[in-house]
């Protein structure tokens, strides 16, 4: 690419860092605040707000604080109609988590991420809570192993750049010894107290398109419970697998 180019796509990764920040903890920024958290100088977050603006997706209220902007309401409905799994998937998430008393979530594989875009929640006062929407590292927990199945090398080396203590190696046997067993299962791998039971959500080919995963406190995942959980999960995936999922985006995640 030339210089021009180079410095278009640094500009737009810039914005995409800068949106990045806004969360349901933190809607709203000074000036000040993004330009500290970001690392920019104040000059490009304010040229990166103003061209934001122009588009619909920050906004500035009349207290000079900056929040999202009108404009990510389109996109947000986009997603949701693209990812929203179907009825009679969501039947199957909702009975499975009744039948199991723990979170069930629905993780695709982003880049070198995984990304949370179905959730049931536990009805316990004391459950997994991972937010629709969220991004989580791919180079541990159960979703994770199941995810990675078939990945390629390059893909295994550059989430292992991310993770702590862990190859491209360990992470390549993790994913084929879940592909093999037909489920993962982890304790503690993303955060102490946490656990997961995962199995893989297929497209006709066998293609891994989605973890299905039943989240909860480790003290609940016994080894007789987690012993259920597994026959109870790798259930559930094979009928979402049947049901089959959002064509709009799921094909192209596959």
């Amino acid at each position: 690419m030339g210089a021009d180019d180079e410095g278009g796509v640094r500009s737009v990764l810039r914005a995409f860092d800068l949106l990045a920040l806004f969360t349901e903890r933190r809607r709203t920024w000074s000036v000040r605040d993004l330009t500290e958290a970001s690392g920019l100088a104040k000059t490009t977050v304010l040229r990166l707000i103003a061209t934001c603006e122009q588009r619909g997706l920050l906004w500035t209220g009349g207290d000079g604080r900056v929040t999202v902007g009108p404009g990510m309401l389109r996109w947000a409905q986009l997603a949701n109609s693209a990812w929203q799994p179907s009825e009679p998937v969501r039947q199957v998430m909702r009975e499975l988590s009744a039948r199991c008393g723990e979170t069930v979530n629905l993780y695709v594989r982003g880049t070198t991420a995984r990304v949370c875009v179905a959730q049931q929640e536990s009805s316990r006062h004391l459950r997994h809570i991972v937010r629709i929407g969220d991004e989580l590292p791919l180079w541990c927990g159960a979703a994770s192993r199941v995810l990675l199945a078939g990945a390629g090398d390059d893909l295994l080396r550059r989430v292992a750049a991310a993770a702590p203590d862990t190859t491209a190696e360990t992470l390549k046997e993790r994913a084929s010894t879940a592909l093999t067993d037909g489920f993962a299962v982890s304790h503690g791998e993303r955060e102490l107290g946490a656990s997961a039971v995962a199995a893989p959500v297929l497209d006709p080919g066998g293609t891994v398109l989605a973890a299905l995963t039943l989240g909860g406190p480790t003290a609940r995942f016994t080894p007789d419970r987690v012993a259920e959980f597994v026959a109870a999960v790798t259930d559930a995936a094979r009928r979402i697998s049947r049901i089959g999922l959002n064509p709009v985006a799921w094909e192209q995640s596959g």
